[in-house]
């Protein structure tokens, strides 16, 4: 690159922000005994190519920093007063509200490029970025974009992370698709205390060359103008030929991996490290380009006295509320009652599998930004229960379209989605393989809305065809419910009826936040003898279903004549519930919940109240299960007012369910034994 008036002014600007990520590491360490009560790392080694990258980024782009690049955040505008906010945990962290650690950012400002939620696990961020730079490409697919620049995704990374399946996932996808994605990958050869030789086979960039469609770029990361030279080409490309480019820069680690992790207790190549220092590089740089040495001091000595100044502000800053732990959980959502017609006169019953299908088909056809996607969904199968048959003939490839059998990347890629404004509906084909995408659900899915304070909450929904439907075995009959209850942030549905998963899939997607919608394979078609009324008229367009609303499936009167319990359940449950009710008239009332997350408690409580007795049925294994702790509830709620202990009724406590029907029955629940539990909780 010739020397410019230009490039002179670059490489000043450079300099100063290469300075003040220094100053910070300086200051940090410095004051540890203060600085380290929250475990932090930084930029120091790797400031070249973070400036580089972020210097040459548009308020329209998106990128997916990583907990190393506080210089690359410097470089976008952020100052060291914000940074030092998060790295004290103050309530004014611009990222967080001191949620999360130093260099976890997300960020939603028009003149800034925007930051979806950060986690810590590493190469987490692959996904949701591939995800985003996905649904740039589906916008200008289906002419939703007016940018006249367009934009960019930029995926940081550390090279260890890059070992991980999830990353293979995301490089697959991208190349695959020719996404509009820069992966960033800074390789210090380092994995914590673990060394290159130790972690890996090859280098990112021969690993990276195996994905055909992404090129590889490399580059010296600790020469500034190659490293802005070398991403200002990959941008240029990026921008225009809408294709994937890895940019591998080799950086050496100045600093501890993190404030809690020395470098000192295991490094023995610091010396050889600390001649690579891009700061001296620069500097040197600058000195033969006609800059005054003095001049340079004195640039570096503000910069200090400014650092200093604003940790000094960043100290006094306010910290915390306690009533701030309970804030933007969920993002509030417009569907809080129950609109339009249930139940049209003049209707035919349709089956539960269909009322899914129209629902989403009255979704697509009205909202543009609507796209399902999933294993085996797309034109040739339209799912493997047809759930979504015709779909892609109706609404095309780019809308409805197959995935590689990646959970992780059908979750994860979601977050991406939802930051530019999409609304994704995803399969996981069984939900006994739900288990890879776990990682993306609860780390990224989950925990956005709530560690980005509210500013980027991830709306999607994930259906997960779930239960035992007759002999499937021990890989398509698996419940998951437990696992999914546990993972805060994530609301989930388990209709019994068609009308109530039309109603609920409505509400969930005009609902901001991520939802689950389980949806039982023996209720589909109503096939199983008993299943009949899972059979319903199809509601209007217009029916939505506010979550956490349970239906009352059979209500009776309480007497001072006879005993009466209340049965709650959901899903197949609500079916073995109304079997067995018959052998007891008018002594069982039946509760669907309808909604696992959020749950009605005043429905539930109402009722355990009003009958004195209770039990919980689940499909599931017994122990440790979410009925238990529905039970567990009750206790607390109402226990004056039982008259018999709660009794749960699930499945055996088996490892997996068997292929085997003698041994399928033997395992699940049913009305049998529904029946006798009755009888034992009214004699009590």
């Amino acid at each position: 690159m010739e020397t410019t008036l230009s490039t002179t002014t670059l490489l000043k600007q450079a300099y100063k922000l290469l300075v003040t990520a220094k100053s910070l590491t300086e200051l940090y360490e410095e004051n540890k005994s203060v600085t380290s009560k929250y475990v932090h790392a930084t930029a120091r080694g790797h400031e070249a190519i973070q400036i580089a990258t972020g210097l040459q980024l548009l308020p329209q782009d998106y990128l997916s920093a990583y907990y190393r690049d506080d210089a690359m955040l410097l470089s976008i505008g952020i100052t060291p007063y914000e940074l030092m906010l998060q790295l004290l945990a103050k309530r004014d962290d611009i990222f967080s509200g001191g949620r999360t650690y130093y260099s976890h950012p997300s960020l939603r400002r028009d003149n800034m490029p925007k930051i979806p939620h950060q986690s810590s696990a590493t190469g987490m961020q692959a996904i949701p970025t591939t995800g985003i730079a996905m649904g740039m490409q589906y916008k200008e697919l289906e002419g939703l974009c007016d940018e006249e620049v367009k934009p960019i995704a930029v995926c940081s990374l550390g090279d260890a992370s890059c070992t991980e399946g999830e990353v293979a996932e995301a490089f697959q996808m991208a190349a695959l698709k020719q996404l509009p994605i820069l992966y960033l990958v800074q390789d210090n050869e380092w994995d914590i205390s673990a060394s290159a030789d130790e972690i890996r086979a090859q280098d990112i960039a021969h690993y990276a060359k195996g994905f055909n469609g992404l090129e590889v770029f490399v580059v010296d990361g600790t020469d500034f103008l190659a490293s802005y030279e070398t991403i200002q080409r990959a941008i240029e490309i990026i921008r225009t030929e809408r294709r994937p480019i890895l940019v591998h820069a080799k950086v050496p680690l100045l600093n501890h991996h993190t404030s809690g992790v020395r470098k000192e207790w295991y490094r023995d190549d610091l010396e050889e490290a600390q001649s690579r220092d891009p700061y001296d590089k620069l500097k040197n740089t600058l000195l033969n380009e006609g800059f005054e040495e003095n001049d340079l001091i004195e640039i570096e000595n503000k910069i200090k006295e400014q650092v200093q100044a604003e940790y000094q502000e960043a100290l006094k800053a306010e910290d915390p509320r306690s009533e701030d732990l309970y804030t933007h959980v969920f993002a509030p959502t417009p569907i809080t009652e129950e609109k339009g017609n249930r139940s049209p006169k003049g209707k035919e019953k349709t089956v539960m599998v269909d009322s899914a299908l129209f629902a989403i088909r009255e979704l697509m056809a009205e909202h543009p930004e609507a796209l399902l996607y999933g294993q085996d969904v797309g034109l040739r199968l339209g799912g493997v229960f047809r759930e979504a048959a015709t779909l892609a003939k109706q609404y095309g490839k780019n809308r409805v379209f197959n995935t590689p059998i990646q959970e992780a990347f059908i979750i994860g890629s979601t977050v991406g989605m939802s930051a530019v404004g999409l609304k994704p509906i995803v399969e996981v084909q069984f939900a006994d393989y739900i288990w890879p995408g776990l990682n993306q659900l609860f780390t990224e899915v989950a925990r956005s809305n709530y560690l980005s304070n509210g500013k980027w909450p991830v709306s999607m929904i994930l259906r997960v065809p779930i239960g035992a439907y007759g002999s499937g075995g021990p890989y398509h009959s698996s419940s998951v419910e437990s696992v999914l209850t546990n993972i805060k942030g994530i609301k989930i549905a388990y209709p019994s009826t068609g009308a109530d998963l039309k109603g609920l899939m409505k509400a969930a997607y005009y609902d901001p936040n991520p939802v689950v919608m389980l949806e039982h394979k023996g209720l589909y078609w109503s096939k199983i003898k008993g299943t009949e009324d899972a059979a319903t008229v199809e509601p209007d367009e217009d029916y939505v279903l506010p979550f956490g609303k349970a239906r009352e499936v059979l209500m009776v009167e309480s007497s001072q004549n006879h005993n009466s319990v209340t049965i709650i359940t959901y899903g197949m449950g609500v079916y073995w519930a109304k079997q067995a009710a018959k052998d007891f008239p008018n002594q069982v009332e039946i509760i669907d919940l309808r909604t696992l997350v959020p749950l009605d408690k005043e429905t539930i409580f109402n009722s355990v109240k009003k009958h004195n007795r209770c039990i919980v049925l689940t499909e599931e294994a017994k122990q440790n299960s979410f009925a238990q702790s529905v039970a567990g509830l009750i206790n607390e709620e109402c226990f004056e007012y039982l008259d018999a202990p709660i009794r749960v009724l699930g499945a055996q406590d088996m490892p997996a369910i068997p292929l085997n029907s003698t041994l399928e029955a033997e395992m699940l629940p049913n009305s049998e034994k529904l029946k006798a539990l009755i009888n034992s909780v009214l004699t009590y």
